[in-house]
């Protein structure tokens, strides 16, 4: 008997006849004899409509309420889980976050896992039942309800995976798993067997929307093997696992891509020691992630500094810089939410030479301008007009041979 934690995103469980026929997949793997956790996101659409509420009663919706309102999605989906599976003859209990319990940071809006007490599921498990247990939130030492942030219920499973130490952790969605870019930009975009976990951080944190990046943290931590699938059929998904050898041969994996970017440029920034802990900081302490980050060279003492945020955190970062800007006496600040950035990766480009020369030469017979890069061991990032973001994913996608039967190997 092996155990086997799924989990099942909001178009998975969309409507009552989407819940029964996952219901009918969960009595299907425990009637083959596996012990099953069960993660569920809300129903597609609720946590934003439970965030519009939010918004409608608050303009800066944050702290213990807003993870009051918004974890509410979760309760309804695993309740009536339960029901359906109860009503198919299976033994099955609901599980909120803090009856798991999932002991988190008291970071609202995105909290962080600190522990999980198994004992309960553990228990529920080996009395046959089936564990269906909410995901995107926990508990903190307080006894208030926390979220995990959007994504959250992929690092529910996985971190339950991981606690339970589950033989695979199978994160169920309205694709068939993990494809060399979007199948909607890309018709010959190709769906990969394997992804390395390194590679996966870099796509899921990219903007590759399949998986969230802390979950894949955690896997990578404590090596779960996580098994992407469809909900919606039966066909072999992608294995998110160790990188081997096979995938070292493969150059380029995937071309990503992310609108949800805006870039701010502070103008004529005083250039002495502190300045970056000045402008960076406040940002930190309103919980507010910066991406990429450059900075021009002085002229007569002063520089121009660029980053970009998420277009959720725009609005709050330019306020918060535009009160530095006064302090340190810079000239002004611009914000650009217009853009966009396309990545490439592969575990192949840690020793393949001149695949960012390619990039950007690819992208410069297009007449696409470059604004910012970004570079790892295995990821070139480009910010990108936005109006451009479909022609530069192809362009880059047929460019490394990523929609051919074979695809670009490392020669030698």
């Amino acid at each position: 008997m092996s155990l086997i934690v799924q989990k099942y995103g909001g178009t998975s469980v969309g409507n009552i006849e989407r819940i029964r026929n996952v219901a009918r997949r969960v009595a299907r793997t425990a009637n083959e004899g596996h012990e099953v956790v069960v993660v569920l996101s809300a129903m597609s659409g609720e946590t934003n409509r439970l965030v519009a509420l939010t918004l409608e009663a608050n303009e800066f919706p944050i702290g213990r309420e807003y993870d009051l309102v918004i974890s509410t999605g979760e309760q309804v989906t695993i309740g009536l889980m339960a029901l359906c599976l109860q009503e198919m003859g299976m033994k099955a209990k609901g599980f909120l976050g803090h009856q798991v319990a999932i002991i988190t940071d008291s970071q609202f809006g995105s909290a962080r896992i600190e522990s999980i007490e198994t004992e309960r599921l553990v228990a529920e498990l080996k009395s046959g039942v089936i564990a269906v247990v909410a995901g995107f939130q926990g508990v903190d030492a307080g006894g208030d309800i926390t979220t995990l942030g959007r994504g959250g219920s992929d690092t529910t499973a996985v971190a339950l995976a991981a606690a339970l130490k589950a033989d695979l952790c199978e994160i169920y969605t309205d694709v068939e798993g993990i494809y060399t870019t979007d199948p909607n930009i890309c018709a010959d975009a190709r769906k990969l067997k394997k992804v390395s976990y390194d590679e996966m951080l870099e796509m899921a944190s990219l903007g590759a929307k399949v998986l969230q990046t802390r979950s894949v943290e955690f896997a990578k931590k404590y090596e779960v093997p996580v098994l992407v699938r469809s909900s919606f059929s039966d066909a072999g998904g992608t294995l998110v696992c160790k990188e081997d050898k096979d995938m070292e041969k493969v150059v380029v994996s995937g071309i990503t891509y992310n609108k949800d970017e805006a870039k701010i440029s502070i103008i004529r920034v005083p250039d002495r020691p502190g300045i970056a802990v000045k402008v960076f900081r406040p940002l930190s302490e309103a919980a507010i992630n910066v991406d990429m980050i450059v900075q021009n060279i002085s002229h007569d003492a002063h520089t121009d500094l660029t980053f970009t945020v998420s277009k959720s955190d725009y609005k709050k970062a330019m306020k918060i810089i535009k009160e530095v800007a006064a302090v340190i006496e810079a000239k002004d600040v611009i914000g650009d939410t217009s853009i966009a950035k396309v990545s490439i990766v592969g575990a192949g480009m840690r020793s393949h030479a001149g695949i960012a020369s390619k990039t950007f030469d690819v992208l410069a017979k297009e007449g696409i301008n470059i604004q910012m890069i970004s570079t790892s061991e295995i990821k070139i990032s480009v910010v990108v007009d936005v109006k451009y973001t479909e022609l530069a994913v192809r362009v880059l996608h047929e460019a490394f041979g990523l929609g051919k039967d074979e695809v670009v190997e490392e020669k030698g």
